[in-house]
């Protein structure tokens, strides 16, 4: 009699449980509940336009035109950052010497930095092929890698062939630094997919 009743007891504890997993997932458990989709964690877009290029970034990535009176031996575009950016260059003598516009990036932080900065290119180095806005490029990540200077966690570097090689190609550098590399990594993509390059 014993036995009968603690099975019996079992089966009552089992159905209570089970009425509980169903009321919680009644309740918005499930992953199918509103606002559970990754794009609602998305930062809002806003675009950016000047006679060289276009593209879509996240608000809170200021852009900041580039300018410098003197002779440079890359043409800078424009640079993004989530915090404020100061001149990259500085002339000694006769000798102008430029880096990045950050000195150190703070913790989520991100610098990108467009322009043409290579010599003439005969084809493309290492990297995955990618296009942007129609035009051949390549897409490399290194951990670190040459932002690491600023403290970058991580580096996206991007060369893309605007016109037939030989010739010097448009090169994105972004510059990216954790907590949050994922969703960074994600709104440097999505930049590169709404892009739209002036070529002459």
């Amino acid at each position: 009699m014993e036995g009968h009743l603690s099975s019996r007891s079992a089966v009552i504890c089992a159905a209570a449980l089970l009425a509980l997993v169903v009321v919680a997932s009644a309740c918005g458990g499930g992953s199918n509940a509103p606002g559970a989709s990754s794009s609602s964690f998305d930062p809002p877009l806003v675009k950016y336009s000047n006679s060289l290029l276009s593209f879509d970034h996240p608000a809170e990535w200021k852009a900041y035109p580039f300018q410098w009176a003197g002779e440079l031996h890359f043409q800078p575009m424009v640079y993004l950052s989530t915090q404020a950016v100061h001149d990259p260059c500085s002339t000694k003598g006769n000798t102008t010497s430029c880096g990045f516009p950050v000195t150190q990036l703070q913790p989520g932080g991100v610098l990108v930095t467009w322009n043409a900065s290579n010599p003439p290119a005969t084809g493309f180095g290492p990297g995955a092929r990618i296009t942007v806005d129609g035009h051949p490029a390549t897409r490399t990540v290194t951990t670190g890698g040459m932002c690491s200077s600023i403290g970058a966690d991580k580096t996206v570097d991007v060369l893309i062939q605007t016109h037939p090689f030989p010739s010097t190609p448009t090169e994105m550098t972004a510059c990216l630094r954790g907590p949050g590399l994922a969703q960074e990594e994600k709104s440097v993509d999505a930049l590169l997919a709404s892009t739209k390059l002036v070529t002459q």
